[in-house]
């Protein structure tokens, strides 16, 4: 009993820890959708944005990724 207790708080852990992933999927759409409307508007700065919108799709996706690290962790140590 006391063991199915702890599997279900390292499940119920783990999805709470992933989380923070929608915060990565909504951080890319967001960025790509920025730099969309900026080249739209401003198709002379297209490499300026697109550098810096690879950088924010990067950092956002690390995010997600260090989510999925910790529900690992949570569910496949100890």
């Amino acid at each position: 009993m006391t063991g199915d207790i702890v599997e279900a708080a390292r499940l119920i852990g783990a999805g709470i820890a992933m989380i923070g992933a929608l915060g990565g999927g909504i951080g890319v759409g967001l960025s790509i959708q920025g730099a969309m409307q900026g080249m739209a508007r401003n198709p002379d700065a297209y490499n300026n944005l697109f550098v810096n919108m690879l950088l924010g799709v990067a950092f956002s996706e690390a995010i997600a990724i260090y989510c999925l690290v910790i529900a690992f962790v949570i569910l496949f140590v100890a």
